[in-house]
């Protein structure tokens, strides 16, 4: 790959980038600083660039890269440049060092781990707080290249505007001198990313708070270098449920490619990402791709933590489902049947994803929804003793309401009107409550805790089929 020439930065083009480390699984929180650096990039028509900050050798996984780029690609984030990769630049990092080393700016680091070891144990023993700057060899060596570089830092106090934090400061104890090239010959995060940024024009910044107490740093570092600063926009931290601390795995969290795997629509996925700590003003939940361009302002960005709500994910996503138009459903529904569905007609199948698409709230439910339309699934008495309705009665009681029901079944069509006429009719001769009397044909007739609408199920099921199974349900009775 060659290099890429340094830029003037007084470009008006809005640049922005996703620079992960390939060293796991995209989650929610990261692609949600993707989407965010994305959508300004989109609003102001610039241009938006995939970096993979591979330096730290010890960790980095192919197959982190390859599952980040495809969970980009999934949630539609396309990228302008890139993926351009910090391990081939070396030659870019090592010249941009060497201008430090000859300003003074920078030395070579002469300790061991075991001396600074030492050092921070003298220190600690001291009452006093370990500040590499405290120990700079007084005559530094020339580097070969050999030895870890560290950055001469120049203390001071900061304040600086934030994008989405506002005004932020730090006083001068929150700088120390840090290594910016390593032994191995490889950069730090803390130099990289200012060259990466520079070198290739990004006008904003925009990064986990968890970057927040390293921003002193770049800001000495910017300084050093004689470059200008882009803008910096910190996004707070995706909380879990409780909103008491990040969101973790142990709270659920899945990786981005989990939620496709589920079931779940790229574009609810999208909007829920977008509506994660930023609103526009308004109530508004629902957005499209192109009002979310439109509409997104990192001012409008919250300072404080964005709790992950599960529920409004399913919830959005439901919501998402239900605008599918049939044909689009049942094509993305073509993984998700279970196995028992495999020799039913596409006709059939089509009837049956009508029936559920309203209670869908993610596609990975259709083998549980669906279940009762190609399975003659175990009676079980237990479905009646739980039910709330039910369970009131004997099962006599319940043998001889489910008989009275069966005789009118049989001598009448399955059609859907006829079917409604016939429940309705049987609801004036037995006297029973709704509840009760289509809790019990239901149970006969799907063995399902649940079900869509009750004649729409029996209708799609076929008279044969629920008739059998109502047989099936006084023999239960019986017993």
């Amino acid at each position: 790959m060659s290099p890429i020439e340094p830029r003037p930065q007084d470009s008006k083009l809005t640049r922005t980038r996703f620079a992960p480390s390939p060293t796991g699984l995209l989650h929610v929180g990261a692609a949600r600083t993707a989407l965010f650096a994305w959508l300004v990039a989109r609003q102001a028509k610039g241009q938006f660039i995939l970096r993979i900050e591979d330096t730290d050798r010890s960790r980095h996984n192919q197959a982190a890269e390859e599952h980040i780029a495809e969970s980009l690609n999934w949630l539609g984030l396309n990228w302008d440049e890139g993926p351009l990769r910090q391990s081939d630049r070396l030659e870019q990092y090592l010249s941009w060092a060497k201008q430090l080393v000859d300003s003074g700016r920078a030395y070579p680091d002469p300790y061991s781990p075991k001396q600074v070891e030492e050092l921070r144990q003298g220190a600690k023993a001291d009452g006093k707080p370990f500040l590499f700057r405290d120990f700079r060899p007084s005559n530094a060596s020339l580097w070969d290249g050999k030895q870890p570089l560290r950055f001469r830092s120049q203390p001071k106090p900061y304040q600086w505007e934030d994008a989405v934090m506002g005004k932020l400061s730090a006083g001068p104890e929150a700088i120390d001198d840090f290594v910016i090239i390593k032994q191995d010959g490889f950069p730090t995060y803390n130099f990289a990313h200012i060259v990466d940024d520079y070198l290739m024009r990004i006008s904003h910044v925009i990064r986990s708070q968890e970057f927040l107490p390293s921003v002193p740093r770049f800001l000495n570092l910017y300084e050093a270098l004689g470059i200008e600063r882009p803008i910096l926009a910190t996004l707070p931290y995706v909380l879990a449920d409780d909103g008491k601390r990040k969101l973790s795995k142990r709270d659920g969290a899945k990786d981005i490619l989990d939620y496709r795997n589920d079931g779940y629509l790229v574009d609810a996925m999208v909007n829920f990402l977008a509506t994660l700590g930023w609103n526009d003003g308004t109530e508004q939940e629902i957005f499209s791709r192109q009002q979310l361009i439109e509409s997104f302002d990192l001012s409008r960005v919250q300072k404080s933590g964005a709790r992950f709500d599960e529920r409004r994910l399913l919830w959005m996503n439901g919501h998402y489902i239900r605008q599918l138009p049939a044909a689009r459903l049942y094509e993305l529904s073509e993984t998700f049947w279970p196995a028992s569905a495999k020799d039913y007609p596409e006709k059939y199948k089509r009837e049956v994803l009508a029936l559920i698409q309203d209670r869908l709230k993610y596609l990975a439910e259709i083998p549980a929804l669906t279940a009762l339309f190609f399975e003659d699934l175990p009676a079980d008495m237990k479905l009646i003793s739980d039910d709330k309705f039910l369970s009131k009665y004997t099962s006599s009681q319940l043998k001889d309401l489910l008989a009275t029901c069966k005789e009118a079944l049989v001598v009448n069509d399955f059609s859907l009107n006829q079917l409604n006429e016939t429940l309705n009719a049987l609801l004036k001769q037995t006297t029973q409550k709704p509840a009760v009397l289509f809790s019990l044909i239901r149970v006969a007739t799907t063995w399902a805790p649940s079900s869509p609408g009750l004649a729409d199920t029996m209708q799609l099921l076929g008279k044969d089929r629920c008739l059998l199974r109502i047989d099936q349900t006084l023999s239960l009775l019986e017993k």
